[in-house]
């Protein structure tokens, strides 16, 4: 039997990104969402929702960028810092003790101290109930070389990005090894074709 919890935003997991932009007199600012993902695999693309009364969302629109930086678990309390405070009153660089970097490809920084950021242009938006979904085509990606593999790729063990758990409202960090994608279930595949 199952338990119905209604229409809700309860979902595992959803990431933990920090979304830093330029404001109009280029202070940069830092803003923690969870509702966020990849939309598009051609052009490779992101989404993140934000509400109108956020600092954040005037910046994006003014500028046009943003980037997306992934903390990790290590960096868990500057992500929620950088959630729980505006940056209209507060400087959360300062605050947080991390550094802006201003992107050579987009308009917008970067968080120095973050192990992997989305370097994204805005391509489009949506209003969807009480958020406006930003979609932002990721131009670079940069990732601390501390945190790839011997093959050069990233390594998601070593940046131990932060997920959430909507409504339970709580961070955790990332699991173990389950096995390799589009490989671990073809030995279905070989039991149904028999």
């Amino acid at each position: 039997m199952r338990k119905s919890f209604g229409a809700k935003t309860l979902v595992f997991a959803t990431p933990v990104w920090v979304v830093a932009t330029f404001d109009k007199n280029n202070r940069p600012n830092a803003a923690t969402v969870a509702w966020g993902g990849v939309c598009s695999s051609k052009p490779p693309s992101v989404a993140v929702s934000l509400r109108k009364s956020r600092y954040t969302y005037e910046n994006i629109l003014h500028r046009k960028a943003f980037t997306v930086n992934v903390p990790s678990a290590e960096q868990v309390k500057i992500a929620d810092y950088c959630g729980i405070v505006s940056g209209k009153n507060e400087d959360k660089f300062g605050g947080a003790g991390i550094t802006a970097v201003k992107s050579d490809i987009v308009d917008a920084p970067y968080i120095q101290e973050f192990p992997m950021t989305l370097e994204c242009k805005l391509t489009g938006m949506m209003e969807i109930g009480i958020h406006t979904h930003f979609i932002g085509e990721i131009i670079d990606v940069k990732v601390d070389e501390k945190m790839l593999t011997d093959d050069s790729l990233p390594d998601i063990l070593k940046i131990s990005p932060i997920i959430y758990g909507p409504e339970i409202q709580a961070y955790y960090g990332v699991g173990r090894y389950l096995g390799k994608a589009f490989s671990v279930g073809k030995e279905m595949s070989s039991r149904v074709k028999k």
